[in-house]
């Protein structure tokens, strides 16, 4: 999951529990699904977070290089 929609989903999920208020809904609740949302959300933005960062034990950021070796053409 990407951090734009993990963020998406907070934002919804946020809508479903503060703006939004039915009545009488049969078989679901919107609160509890926009709860829900917003979890998944967070958890989504919190893995995406840790996965774009990739830290080494020593909390040193991981640096990759490529090193291109050049061939004696003949």
């Amino acid at each position: 999951m990407s951090i734009g929609a993990s963020i998406f989903l907070i934002a919804v999920g946020a809508i479903l529990e503060f703006a939004v208020t039915v009545q009488d809904s049969k078989g679901f609740d919107l609160n509890a699904i926009g709860v829900i949302l917003m979890v998944v959300g967070a958890i989504g933005l919190l893995i995406s977070l840790l996965w774009t960062r990739r830290v080494d034990p020593l909390g040193t950021p991981v640096r990759r290089e490529t090193v291109v070796h050049e061939r004696d053409v003949i």
